[in-house]
């Protein structure tokens, strides 16, 4: 939760320099500071839920809890994406006073602040495996490049007079942009989760590589494996010896279920097919 904090902090200071400034585009900076303290909760909530262990109304965990956060988290940056663009048109078609080059500071040091968050949550993603921590990941990287979009903006007002007064508020409409961008980016992630597509061939290859090597395994015949928020599902069909008995079937089975389980791959289910090999 620092994070939240911290762009509180910074969407609070976003607002003032911007008023202050005459800027719309960093008071548009500002609201996406705004955006990234929704989305932190959003993300934090639907983590937290994901983590929940199964229970009877929900055998297969909670982790689609995840995606949906997401989903919450892209419409939220459409709507913002909008808002501003909207706002932005107005401000170019309105004269108003030129941007004050002391917001130029404030925004070199959003721009190094959430460069340092966008890279240590992509490390927390990479690590858990979990579609929303890359999300707010993507979403503060984001929010960099929309500081630097108005440091350059507000530079051109401030350089080049008069005659360039909307600069800044055409680097407010060119976020608009990268900002709707990053919602489709996570939403399509997200949907992807949500309507079970597999998991990446190498944790395809991974599993097989696992269940084969089980002693009295002597084939795998199909393999199925989706993400579920921050934990794997699996369905695989391992080929025996067609003269073992039902319950020594019943013993392997449960042999490749342990084996992939206890893997480190985050495999939170497992459902094995015994079939005879042929």
């Amino acid at each position: 939760m620092r994070g939240v904090f911290a762009n509180l902090a910074l969407a609070a200071a976003k607002f003032t320099g911007g008023i202050l400034g005459h800027t719309y585009a960093l008071i548009a900076d500002g609201i996406e500071s705004l955006l990234d303290v929704c989305s932190s909760i959003l993300v934090w909530a639907g983590f937290r839920y994901a983590a929940r262990p199964p229970d009877d109304e929900h055998p297969y965990g909670h982790g689609k809890a995840e995606p949906l956060a997401s989903i919450a988290v892209a419409l939220v940056i459409f709507v913002a994406a909008g808002w501003i663009a909207i706002h932005s048109v107005h401000e170019i078609l309105t004269p108003h006073h030129a941007p004050h080059w002391g917001t130029l500071p404030l925004l070199a040091t959003v721009v190094v602040i959430k460069w340092a968050l966008s890279r240590r949550l992509a490390r927390a993603g990479a690590t858990s495996g979990g579609v929303a921590l890359g999300a707010e990941a993507w979403h503060h990287a984001t929010d960099a490049l929309t500081s630097a979009a108005a440091f350059i903006g507000i530079t051109v007002a401030v350089v080049g007079g008069p005659k360039y007064v909307a600069a800044d508020d055409w680097a407010a409409l060119a976020a608009c942009v990268v900002i709707a961008f990053n919602g489709l980016v996570i939403l399509r992630r997200a949907l992807g989760e949500v309507m079970d597509t597999a998991a990446s061939e190498q944790i395809h290859v991974e599993v097989r590589r696992l269940a084969a090597v089980v002693p009295g395994v002597r084939g795998i015949d199909k393999c199925r494996v989706r993400r579920s928020g921050l934990a794997l599902l699996v369905e695989i069909q391992i080929e025996v010896d067609p003269a073992i008995s039902v319950r020594e079937g019943h013993d392997l089975a449960h042999a490749v279920q342990d084996a992939l389980v206890d893997a480190g791959l985050a495999i939170s289910h497992v459902a094995v097919h015994v079939e005879p090999a042929c």
